[in-house]
Protein backbone atom coordinates (compact mmCIF):
# COMPACT_ATOMS: atom_id res chain seq x y z
CA UNK A 1 0.00 0.00 0.00
CA UNK A 2 2.84 2.45 -0.82
CA UNK A 3 1.69 3.37 -4.24
CA UNK A 4 2.14 7.03 -4.92
CA UNK A 5 -1.47 6.86 -5.96
CA UNK A 6 -2.62 5.45 -3.01
CA UNK A 7 -2.89 8.42 -0.95
CA UNK A 8 -4.96 11.14 -3.06
CA UNK A 9 -7.19 8.24 -4.49
CA UNK A 10 -8.39 7.41 -0.60
CA UNK A 11 -8.66 11.03 0.14
CA UNK A 12 -10.60 11.93 -2.97
CA UNK A 13 -12.72 8.48 -2.74
CA UNK A 14 -13.72 9.12 0.77
CA UNK A 15 -14.66 12.62 -0.26
CA UNK A 16 -17.38 11.54 -3.32
CA UNK A 17 -18.01 9.08 -0.89
CA UNK A 18 -19.36 11.43 2.23
CA UNK A 19 -20.80 13.83 -0.75
CA UNK A 20 -22.74 11.14 -2.76
CA UNK A 21 -23.65 7.97 -0.65
CA UNK A 22 -26.55 9.17 0.50
CA UNK A 23 -27.91 9.51 -2.99
CA UNK A 24 -26.67 5.85 -3.72
CA UNK A 25 -23.44 6.14 -4.61
CA UNK A 26 -21.18 3.21 -3.81
CA UNK A 27 -17.56 2.67 -3.91
CA UNK A 28 -16.48 -0.83 -4.14
CA UNK A 29 -12.84 -1.49 -3.20
CA UNK A 30 -10.74 -4.69 -4.76
CA UNK A 31 -6.77 -4.87 -3.22
CA UNK A 32 -4.71 -6.39 -5.49
CA UNK A 33 -1.23 -7.28 -4.67
CA UNK A 34 -0.36 -7.90 -8.76
CA UNK A 35 1.38 -4.70 -9.22
CA UNK A 36 4.49 -4.73 -7.79
CA UNK A 37 3.48 -6.76 -4.57
CA UNK A 38 1.90 -3.45 -3.18
CA UNK A 39 -0.64 -5.17 -1.10
CA UNK A 40 0.98 -7.64 0.38
CA UNK A 41 -0.58 -8.20 3.46
CA UNK A 42 -3.80 -10.69 4.44
CA UNK A 43 -7.26 -9.40 4.30
CA UNK A 44 -7.52 -8.27 7.55
CA UNK A 45 -4.08 -6.21 7.43
CA UNK A 46 -5.23 -4.72 4.59
CA UNK A 47 -8.81 -3.55 6.02
CA UNK A 48 -6.98 -2.26 8.94
CA UNK A 49 -4.61 -0.32 7.35
CA UNK A 50 -7.16 1.36 4.46
CA UNK A 51 -10.14 2.03 7.19
CA UNK A 52 -7.40 3.31 10.05
CA UNK A 53 -5.02 4.86 8.04
CA UNK A 54 -7.11 6.30 5.73
CA UNK A 55 -10.53 6.53 7.07
CA UNK A 56 -12.12 4.65 4.28
CA UNK A 57 -16.38 3.59 5.16
CA UNK A 58 -16.77 2.02 1.62
CA UNK A 59 -16.70 -1.34 1.13
CA UNK A 60 -13.62 -2.90 0.90
CA UNK A 61 -13.65 -6.27 -0.64
CA UNK A 62 -11.05 -9.65 0.02
CA UNK A 63 -8.01 -9.05 -1.87
CA UNK A 64 -8.11 -10.22 -5.90
CA UNK A 65 -6.70 -10.61 -8.46
CA UNK A 66 -7.67 -8.56 -11.66
CA UNK A 67 -5.54 -9.71 -14.68
CA UNK A 68 -4.74 -13.21 -16.01
CA UNK A 69 -6.46 -16.71 -15.61
CA UNK A 70 -7.19 -16.17 -12.44
CA UNK A 71 -8.95 -12.81 -12.99
CA UNK A 72 -11.85 -12.36 -10.48
CA UNK A 73 -15.13 -12.93 -12.65
CA UNK A 74 -16.08 -9.43 -11.79
CA UNK A 75 -12.56 -7.96 -13.76
CA UNK A 76 -13.57 -10.01 -16.02
CA UNK A 77 -16.49 -8.36 -17.14
CA UNK A 78 -15.85 -4.83 -16.91
CA UNK A 79 -12.88 -5.13 -18.98
CA UNK A 80 -14.87 -7.21 -21.34
CA UNK A 81 -17.42 -4.27 -21.33
CA UNK A 82 -14.50 -1.23 -21.18
CA UNK A 83 -11.13 -2.26 -22.94
CA UNK A 84 -8.13 -0.21 -21.83
CA UNK A 85 -6.31 2.21 -24.40
CA UNK A 86 -3.65 -0.21 -25.90
CA UNK A 87 -4.71 -3.49 -23.68
CA UNK A 88 -7.88 -4.97 -21.84
CA UNK A 89 -5.38 -5.90 -18.48
CA UNK A 90 -5.47 -3.44 -15.44
CA UNK A 91 -2.41 -1.69 -15.42
CA UNK A 92 -1.97 -0.63 -11.77
CA UNK A 93 -3.59 -0.18 -8.77
CA UNK A 94 -6.74 2.24 -8.28
CA UNK A 95 -8.14 1.52 -12.23
CA UNK A 96 -11.76 2.88 -12.33
CA UNK A 97 -14.73 2.09 -13.39
CA UNK A 98 -18.05 3.59 -13.31
CA UNK A 99 -21.18 1.41 -13.32
CA UNK A 100 -24.55 2.55 -13.49
CA UNK A 101 -27.63 1.41 -11.17
CA UNK A 102 -28.55 -1.00 -13.71
CA UNK A 103 -25.36 -2.46 -13.68
CA UNK A 104 -24.44 -1.27 -17.18
CA UNK A 105 -20.09 -0.04 -17.48
CA UNK A 106 -20.19 3.83 -18.18
CA UNK A 107 -16.39 4.49 -18.08
CA UNK A 108 -13.11 3.06 -17.60
CA UNK A 109 -10.55 5.34 -15.73
CA UNK A 110 -6.56 4.48 -16.11
CA UNK A 111 -5.13 4.54 -12.41
CA UNK A 112 -3.50 8.19 -12.43
CA UNK A 113 -7.15 9.64 -12.89
CA UNK A 114 -7.79 11.17 -9.77
CA UNK A 115 -11.21 10.24 -8.81
CA UNK A 116 -12.40 14.32 -8.49
CA UNK A 117 -11.86 14.01 -11.77
CA UNK A 118 -14.76 11.86 -12.71
CA UNK A 119 -17.17 13.96 -10.28
CA UNK A 120 -19.44 15.57 -12.93
CA UNK A 121 -19.89 11.95 -14.21
CA UNK A 122 -20.87 10.89 -11.36
CA UNK A 123 -23.69 13.52 -10.45
CA UNK A 124 -24.91 13.15 -13.87
CA UNK A 125 -25.44 9.51 -13.15
CA UNK A 126 -26.53 10.06 -10.21
CA UNK A 127 -29.35 12.65 -10.99
CA UNK A 128 -30.52 10.57 -14.23
CA UNK A 129 -31.61 7.60 -12.50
Amino acid sequence: MCSGLTKSNYKELNTLYAKYKNQGLEILAFPCNQFGWQEPGSNEEINEAVCSTYKAEFPLFHKVEVNGKNAAPLYKFLKSKKSGMIVDEIKWNFAKFLVDRQGNVVERYAPVTSPLQIESEIQNLLESS
